[in-house]
């Protein structure tokens, strides 16, 4: 059975669940603090970041694209359609928005608010900056801007069918959602997709995670949010 060294409030790792869920593969999970830097995790992936996924007679995988390339690769059933469309155009388009997730939602957003809100806590001394804060949920009210218009045009992010650029941008939210930090009645058409792909079987082992001494967001679970 493949193990995943991950984090549950990391949205990459979550990316990582969500695809193994959907395929209806069972895996381990190992929570790990990559920003404690443990020698154990270090001597795997030196950048100290998740997700790592291990499995007998393989070598480690490590990071994002690695380790949603190595999903879709050995862990799809024959029965289950990927979800890396054969459509040239709807490929192009979830690999579009996947960077878009993964690079510009993140480094805008995501990040800042995980350092502050989770990261920190790990830190003596340490507490969230306000400044810190008001800027990345005011660059996620720009995002939520462009994802309203997105969904506006089209059922999924890519197109008319779904792929695992909704699953990218899930994730994030997601994590998001679970620290109180998405403005759901600023975002109608984000909000009708999200309630969409969270009622999804697959989005369970996200909606079951609990982070000690933070809980989760009023309505995080709640499929009628």
């Amino acid at each position: 059975m493949p193990r995943l060294l991950h984090h549950r409030l990391d949205p990459s790792s979550r990316l990582a669940r969500l695809m193994f869920a959907e395929y209806g593969v069972a895996v381990d999970l190992e929570d790990v603090r990559p920003w404690l830097r443990d020698a154990a995790l270090l001597e795997i992936n030196p950048a100290a970041t998740v997700p790592i996924l291990l499995d007998d007679g393989v070598p480690p995988v490590v990071g994002t694209l690695a380790t949603i390339h190595a999903i879709d690769d050995h862990y799809t059933p024959a029965t289950v359609d990927s979800l890396i469309p054969s459509d040239a155009a709807v490929r192009s388009e979830m690999w579009r928005l996947i960077e878009w997730v993964l690079v510009k939602l993140n480094d805008e957003v995501t990040r800042y608010i995980l350092e502050e809100k989770i990261v920190k806590r790990d830190i003596r001394g340490a507490v969230p900056e306000p400044g810190v804060l008001r800027a990345a949920k005011a660059n996620l009210a720009e995002h939520l801007l462009y994802f309203n218009w997105l969904f506006a045009t089209r059922h999924w992010a890519a197109g008319p069918m779904l792929t695992l650029a909704d699953f990218a941008l899930a994730a994030h939210l997601s994590t998001l959602d679970y620290l109180g930090d998405v403005l759901w009645d600023s975002a109608p058409e984000t909000r009708q997709w999200y309630a969409r792909i969270k009622s999804r079987p697959a989005f369970r082992t996200l909606l079951n995670d609990r982070i000690v001494g933070m809980p989760a967001a009023q309505g995080y679970a709640d499929l009628d949010f």
